[in-house]
């Protein structure tokens, strides 16, 4: 299972034709998409539309009924590459699960859509332990728990435990790692506190610094700034598009904020549906129409003349004309 060097320009995640059901229902369907390192992608979508489910199924949360990931060996140079390539022994390992295939119902070992490994595309995601997939890909959820009796510090070790082992293996890069996410998030400070002693928006630094200290290629964020104050919002995506700038990691990041995805991606990826119905460039997938048709309510568009930023405006019954269109 080899794995190739990529260039910035290739994705460092790609799913295709990956979908979801619960209870026989599909809540995803057939969705494709790729996270290029440096690219900020934000999914989008109404409550219930899939965009959470999506992207726990890129975190390997939440197991497809169909579909492949395809994750990409970091560029030449980069210090990742020999642990990497560590994991590319053949044959997939113990704690492995791959989607259903609907002929057979039994596991689906195809890499579909003509992917294949051999090739030096990358290596199959569903292949991999959760230990290596967690060497590649980190997940920051929504409403984490506040552990009792941990320092900061502890806490953001626990991202260096992918890298350890499973027999407690040596970590000689661990204290560089962790000090480096401490450093990057802003609360090396609080290094030595107890995590239960901080206010929501330090909390949430911490679990991105613990997220940080894995030091993957591909971060995931779901939600990342609900239940945070408007000031640790701001700071939080601001920090999130610090690190995508970088150039090291690629990040996908399901917001329920238009204007904050608008503000922060690069790509939007738009669901209704369980389906992508949109993809692209701030400016060419938020229109009014697209978003009129998607939320169901009117949606009008225009530019921020203070950021240049898009924002997005729903309009009530009771804030419009009847003879006002939607262009």
């Amino acid at each position: 299972m080899p794995l190739a060097a990529t260039a910035s320009s290739s994705a460092a995640l790609r799913a295709d034709d990956v979908s979801v059901a619960y209870d026989g229902v599909d809540v995803v369907r057939g969705a494709r998409l790729e996270l290029r390192p440096g690219c900020v992608t934000a999914l989008v979508g109404p409550n219930g539309s899939g965009k959470s489910t999506l992207l726990r199924t890129l975190a390997r949360l939440q197991k497809p009924r169909t579909g492949s990931l395809t994750l990409a060996a970091p560029p030449r140079g980069d210090d990742r590459a020999g642990e990497w390539a560590e994991d590319a022994a053949p044959g997939p390992a113990k704690d492995t699960f791959r989607p259903l295939d609907p002929a057979s119902g039994g596991p689906s070992h195809g890499h579909g859509h003509g992917h294949d490994q051999s090739q030096g595309e990358g290596v199959d995601g569903f292949e991999l332990s959760l230990r290596q997939f967690a060497r590649r890909v980190a997940l920051l959820t929504q409403g984490r728990p506040t552990p009792g009796g941990l320092s900061v510090r502890d806490v953001v070790e626990f991202g260096r435990y992918p890298h350890r082992g499973r027999w407690g293996r040596s970590d000689p890069d661990g204290p560089a790692a962790v000090d480096r996410a401490l450093e990057l998030t802003g609360v090396a400070d609080l290094a030595d506190r107890g995590v239960d002693q901080l206010s929501g928006g330090q909390l949430q630094r911490v679990w991105l610094a613990s997220c940080l200290a894995q030091d993957t290629g591909v971060l995931l964020l779901d939600e990342p700034t609900t239940y945070l104050d408007l000031r640790y919002q701001v700071e939080l995506l601001d920090l999130v598009r610090d690190l995508a700038d970088s150039g090291r990691i690629a990040v996908g990041v399901v917001l329920h904020d238009l204007d904050q995805a608008a503000a922060l991606a690069d790509r939007i990826v738009v669901l209704s549906e369980g389906r992508i119905v949109a993809e692209g460039d701030p400016g060419d997938v938020l229109t009014p129409r697209l978003l009129t048709d998607v939320w169901g309510i009117r949606i009008d568009v225009d530019t921020d003349p203070t950021t240049g930023h898009l924002r997005t405006r729903a309009i009530g019954r009771h804030h419009t004309r009847a003879d006002t269109p939607v262009r």
